[in-house]
C-alpha cells in the first residue's frame, strides 16, 4: 500500500527520510499559516516561536510536495514522523485527499493544527508574526530560518506565496536592523 505524506512547510525541505517519489501537489479547503505557537522547535515555553501549519479553510487552496514514504523501513519514518510533528499534540495527523500535479489523485496523511489546542494562534497580524519570528529561537534553530527556508523553496517549486514572501522581508527588515 503506498503511502503519501504532505509537506507544506519544513517537510518540503527537510523531510528527514528519502521519498521514493516527491510531486507537486494541493489540498483544497486549507490555507498554510503561521497560525501555531512553538515551544519546542523554533520557540520555546518562554518565548514561542510561530510554525506553519495547514489550517481549515473554506475556498483556499495549499499547494505544497506530496511524498511518497519507500515500503522499506515505512514503519520507522512513519514513528519518526509523528515524534517530530505531533511533539505537543497541537497537529492532528489526518487522512486528506490530494490532488497531483500530474492529474493523480492520492490520500496523504497531513497534520492539521487543532484549533482548540493551546498552541493555535490563528488570525495575528502580520506585523505581529514578523517580530516573533524575527527573535524566537528553539531546539531546530532560528525561527526566521525556518521562515526563510521555507519561502525559497517554495519559489525553487514554482509556488508563489504573496503572504509568506511579504512576510519574510518584514523578517528580513527587523534583523537587519537589529544586526545594524
Amino acid at each position: 500500500m503506498e503511502t503519501w505524506v504532505f509537506g507544506y512547510g519544513s517537510l518540503m525541505w527537510n523531510p528527514e527520510f528519502d521519498p521514493a517519489e516527491r510531486a507537486l501537489a494541493r489540498i483544497d479547503g486549507y490555507a498554510r499559516t503561521f497560525c501555531m505557537r512553538s515551544i519546542h522547535h523554533r520557540g520555546s515555553p518562554e518565548a514561542p516561536g510561530l510554525v506553519l501549519a495547514l489550517d481549515h479553510a473554506p475556498g483556499e487552496v495549499c499547494r505544497g510536495i506530496a511524498l511518497r514514504l519507500p515500503e522499506a523501513g515505512q514503519a520507522d519514518i512513519l514513528a519518526a514522523l509523528r515524534e517530530r510533528e505531533l511533539v505537543s499534540s497541537a497537529y492532528r495527523e489526518e487522512v486528506v485527499p490530494l490532488m497531483l500535479d500530474d492529474g493523480r489523485a492520492v490520500q496523504a496523511l497531513a497534520y492539521v493544527v487543532d484549533r482548540d489546542h493551546v498552541q493555535y494562534c490563528g488570525g495575528l497580524p502580520l506585523e505581529e508574526q514578523a517580530g516573533i519570528i524575527a527573535g524566537a529561537h528553539g531546539g531546530r534553530g532560528p525561527n526566521r530560518d525556518y521562515l526563510w527556508s521555507t519561502v525559497s523553496h517554495l519559489i525553487e517549486l514554482g509556488i508563489r506565496d504573496a503572504e509568506l514572501e511579504d512576510l519574510s522581508a518584514r523578517v528580513r527588515e527587523i534583523t537587519d536592523k537589529s544586526l545594524a
